[in-house]
């Protein structure tokens, strides 16, 4: 793929943009390749977890590419929950880590947020640039960052296109873990193997809950009953956790 790499290793899948020279900033191209991914990874039930990570030490993303000057014509695929500026939603079923360093800024910073897990270089910074240089429009990452850092912080990076640092965004709990960069991708790693240790189809049913009533009352949420944590209940997996703990073993997934 073009500025995208897009690999299967064991149980885990790894989409890395790779267009280090422009700070990967994500073109039309890049965005429907992104889309593609998500949409394997969905589809591919041997898949149990995704990491999003960037080449180059100074930029994870800077958002979309708008060198020509102008916004791209196209949503913007980036990841679970977002196809960017005013675009249909596109759910990520599985765990998505996202292992960040350098500049994280605009879209860029949404394409973070939509992660689950994020991990952060000790060089990463965090911004919305936008109102600073004057473009705003049907804008997601202002939604998520209100939604994902206390109000006031978000609010301030918002109005004055301040960037927080990796140790800041550890301190209001954007990211779950902040490393030296040469550790980055090793962190990355190590969370996934967290994750796909546990059921996938356990997992998937999760998340699945956790997000899809984020914005309802309690009460709702809890009176909610989710296809994927019926669709669980019969499946080989839930038996093999049940069967692993009466014989006081690890389970042995199979994500069916």
């Amino acid at each position: 793929m073009a500025d995208i790499s897009f690999v299967k290793e064991g149980r885990v899948a790894r989409v890395t943009l790779t267009r280090a020279t422009a700070m990967n900033a994500i073109t039309q191209e890049m965005d429907g390749l992104l889309l593609d991914a998500w949409n394997a990874i969905n589809d591919d039930p041997d898949v149990w977890c995704a990491i999003l990570c960037a080449e180059g030490e100074r930029a994870f993303c800077i958002g979309a590419d708008v060198s020509g000057g102008v916004q791209p014509r196209s949503p913007i695929a980036f990841a679970g929950g977002l196809t960017g500026i005013g675009g249909p939603l596109v759910r990520l079923q599985k765990p998505l880590i996202a292992a960040v360093q350098g500049f994280c800024v605009g879209g860029g910073f949404e394409l973070a947020m939509c992660a689950d897990i994020i991990v952060a270089a000790d060089n990463a910074q965090f911004g919305l640039p936008e109102t600073k240089v004057g473009i705003i429009g049907a804008c997601g990452v202002v939604h998520r960052a209100v939604r994902q850092l206390p109000h006031h912080i978000a609010m301030g990076m918002i109005l004055t296109g301040d960037r927080i640092k990796a140790d800041a965004a550890a301190q209001f709990g954007l990211v779950n873990e902040v490393v030296p960069y040469v550790n980055l991708a090793a962190a990355a790693e190590r969370w996934a193997d967290k994750v796909i240790a546990a059921s996938p189809l356990a997992n998937q049913a999760a998340k699945a809950a956790a997000l899809g009533r984020l914005g309802h009352p309690l009460d709702v949420a809890l009176t909610t009953r989710f296809d994927e944590i019926e669709r669980y209940a019969e499946s080989d997996d839930k038996r093999e956790g049940e069967l692993a703990a009466s014989e006081r073993r690890k389970p042995v997934w199979t994500g069916r």
